[in-house]
C-alpha cells in the first residue's frame, strides 16, 4: 500500500459545553515522530491522544494541536484547610479566654484567610478531565486522523501511478540490458577468436585449449544471475505496493538492492550500449529513491 506521508486536516467538535479543536499537519520522515500541543486543561490526556494516533499512522513527522473553548465554565472547587481552621479556632479561644479578644470565628475572618480556604477551577492543570470532555476530544481527533489518512491516500494514489510507471521503465531498461549485454559478449568472443587466429599463424596453439579458455573470458561477463535477482525484486515491489500494509521503508530497502546490482551487472556486462543503459536505470533508480521518500 502506498500512503503518503504528508497531510493536513482540521476538524472541530462542539456542544453546549465547550468546543474542541484538532489540527493535524504531517510531513516525510523515517521514522514516526509525534509533537502534541495540548492546553493544560487536557494535559492528562496526551497518552491517550499519543496511542490514538500511533494506532493510524506508522511514519512521518506530525504535528498535532488541540484547543478547547469553554462555553459554560464549571463551578470551581473549594476546599477547608480543616487542620488550619481548627488551630486558629484553638488560637482564638485561648485569647477569648485572656480577655485579649471578644467574639468568634465567623465566615468572613475565613474569606479574609488564604490559608483558610483554597479555591481552583474545575479543569485547572493536573486535574482529570472530565469523560465527555475526553470523549469529545477523541472524538475530534479520530474525525481529523480520517481526513488525514483519506489526504496522504490520495496523494499516495499520485505517487503510485508515478513509481509504477518507473518501476516498468525500469523492467524495459533490463530487458534492453539483457540483449545489449549478449551482443556484446558475442563480439568479445569474436575479438578474442580473431586474435587467436592472429596468434596461432605465428606460434603453435592448441585451438582447442584456446576456444575453451576464450569461452571461459566471455562467461565473466555473464549478469545472469543479477538479472534474476534484479527481476526479483521487481515482482517484490509489485507484491508490497499491492498489500495492505505501509511499504515506505521496504521500498528504500530495496531500491538499495537493485542499485547494487546495476552496478554489479554495469561492472560485469561488455559494450557501449550496456554502459548507456546502465546510466539510464541509475537516473531512474535515483528519481525513484526521491518519491520513496515521501511513501508512508
Amino acid at each position: 500500500m502506498i500512503n503518503s506521508m504528508t497531510g493536513f486536516a482540521s476538524l472541530t467538535r462542539d456542544d453546549e459545553t465547550a468546543a474542541v479543536g484538532v489540527t493535524i499537519r504531517s510531513v516525510n520522515h523515517r521514522f514516526l515522530d509525534l509533537q502534541l500541543r495540548l492546553p493544560s486543561p487536557l494535559s492528562d490526556l496526551e497518552s491517550r491522544v499519543r496511542a490514538l494516533v500511533q494506532t493510524r499512522l506508522s511514519r512521518g513527522r506530525v504535528e498535532v494541536s488541540v484547543s478547547l473553548q469553554m462555553r459554560q465554565v464549571p463551578p470551581p472547587e473549594v476546599q477547608l484547610n480543616g487542620p488550619f481552621v481548627q488551630a486558629l479556632s484553638a488560637a482564638m479561644s485561648q485569647a477569648r479566654d485572656e480577655g485579649i479578644i471578644e467574639g468568634g470565628l465567623t465566615a468572613s475572618d475565613l474569606l479574609r484567610l488564604p490559608q483558610a480556604l483554597s479555591i481552583r477551577e474545575r479543569l485547572a492543570e493536573g486535574t482529570q478531565t472530565p469523560a465527555p470532555l475526553a470523549a469529545m476530544v477523541e472524538s475530534a481527533l479520530d474525525g481529523a486522523l480520517d481526513q488525514l489518512s483519506a489526504m496522504r491516500a490520495r496523494e499516495g494514489d499520485h505517487l503510485r501511478v508515478d513509481l509504477t510507471a518507473r518501476r516498468d521503465a525500469l523492467a524495459v531498461f533490463v530487458d534492453d540490458i539483457v540483449r545489449a549485454a549478449h551482443a556484446g559478449r558475442c563480439a568479445l568472443e569474436a575479438r578474442l577468436l580473431e586474435r587467436a587466429r592472429e596468434l596461432s599463424a605465428t606460434l603453435p596453439v592448441d585451438q582447442a585449449a584456446l576456444a575453451q579458455e576464450v569461452v571461459r573470458v566471455a562467461q565473466r561477463s555473464d549478469i545472469t544471475e543479477e538479472v534474476t535477482r534484479f527481476r526479483g525484486h521487481l515482482a517484490h515491489w509489485e507484491a508490497l505496493t499491492e498489500g495492505p500494509e505501509p511499504c515506505g521503508r521496504k521500498l528504500d530497502f530495496l531500491l538499495q538492492e537493485m542499485n547494487r546490482e546495476v552496478n554489479t551487472i554495469g561492472s560485469k556486462a561488455d559494450g557501449l550500449q550496456v554502459s548507456e543503459l546502465i546510466i539510464q536505470a541509475k537516473a531512474e533508480l535515483e528519481r525513484m529513491r526521491e518519491q520513496v521518500q515521501n511513501v508512508e
